[in-house]
């Protein structure tokens, strides 16, 4: 299949024309529109594209999307192996190694040649709509990402910042428990801890504390986390202070990350990573944190999807992986469909 052209769809702006593509953050503080991939693993993708405009309710139909079947997805931990890496970090926590850690997996289902993340997106604007849903599209630089994220990483307006870290989900609101509420307080402190390296001191504020907001089939607690930048500080310090985001690798960060390490059998990629766009020319810019995201591996000819839960003392290990579960079987049947038109009520 030749390739589609390179596109994004980000924040109800479209953009086209691909000028240029780099890893170098500091472009974002130089001059036009980037979408912006920034992997788990640290590979940041930033496309400038030339022409971009505002629209309302999508871009006009999309080309059919011929997805997976519903039983064809593999995950790189079994549900064995999941609980056996709660009760692992359970012991490390035991032993005052870290206080939480987020443990995912990924599923990966075989696509066609002809798979496009843009139609991909469209059904997941129709049947799983999401604040910060977007798709990017630069298949020659490895990027071909559909997102129906929920959660905000970075929104900056000049030099004001926020962060909306999530940590609680369940089918209700009656699901939520003491260990989702203390669980969402630990990762803000560590939200404001990261923004306070890059912010005027006594900036850093939370305007709002375990909110419940409702998604399609499930709710969360989200948080508000916010602070001004120092002058002079920009995009690649803002970055290198925060990523990854907080909510989806545990506290203290570090510790966190290396326990990640030793439990997880497959790279993340966008998955947990940061979606969004950047208008330099305007000092705006809104990154999603990557979770309820999709992304084309060409290579080996696979759609994937990441999924996980935040794991702390009190976890149970049945409960975190029936989490994982919850937080992909919407999406997963939704990408299963057989054509743009069907409908996923699951």
């Amino acid at each position: 299949m030749d390739q589609l052209p390179p596109m994004a769809l980000l924040g109800g702006q479209l953009a086209t024309g691909l000028v240029d593509v780099t890893s170098d953050p500091s472009a974002l503080d130089a001059e036009g529109f980037w979408a912006v991939t920034a992997d788990f693993e640290g590979r940041l993708t930033c496309a400038r594209f030339r022409d971009v405009r505002r629209i309302e309710d999508g871009h006009g139909p999309t080309a059919p999307w011929h997805g997976p079947r519903a039983g064809a997805w593999t995950t790189s931990l079994e549900r064995d192996a999941y609980m056996n890496g709660v009760t692992r970090i359970r012991e490390r926590i035991a032993a005052g190694e870290v206080y939480q850690v987020n443990l995912c997996r990924v599923l990966s289902a075989h696509v066609g040649a002809g798979a496009d993340v843009e139609a991909l997106a469209g059904l997941l604007a129709r049947h799983n709509p999401a604040p910060y849903a977007g798709v990017i599209r630069v298949p020659r630089h490895g990027v071909e990402v559909a997102t129906a994220s929920p959660e905000l990483f970075l929104r900056r307006e000049g030099r004001d910042v926020a962060s909306g870290p999530i940590k609680g989900t369940g089918r209700s609101e009656a699901d939520l428990l003491e260990k989702d509420h203390a669980e969402n307080v630990m990762i803000v402190d560590l939200v404001r801890n990261d923004l306070g390296r890059v912010c005027v001191p006594g900036s850093v504020t939370v305007p709002d504390l375990c909110a419940v907001e409702k998604h399609p089939g499930l709710v969360h607690l989200v948080s508000t986390v916010r602070g001004r930048l120092c002058e002079g500080t920009g995009w690649p310090e803002l970055l290198a202070a925060t990523f990854p985001p907080g909510s989806v690798t545990g506290a203290p960060k570090e510790s966190a990350l290396r326990i990640i390490g030793t439990l997880e059998t497959s790279p993340r990629g966008p998955y947990c990573g940061g979606i969004g766009w950047v208008d330099a020319d305007r000092g705006r810019g809104e990154l999603a944190v990557g979770i309820r995201t999709f992304w084309i591996d060409r290579a080996e000819g696979l759609l994937r999807f990441g999924t996980g839960a935040g794991i702390t003392w009190g976890s149970e290990p049945e409960r975190e992986w029936q989490e994982t579960e919850l937080k992909a079987r919407r999406l997963l049947a939704i990408a299963s469909a057989d054509v743009s038109g069907a409908r996923c009520d699951a």
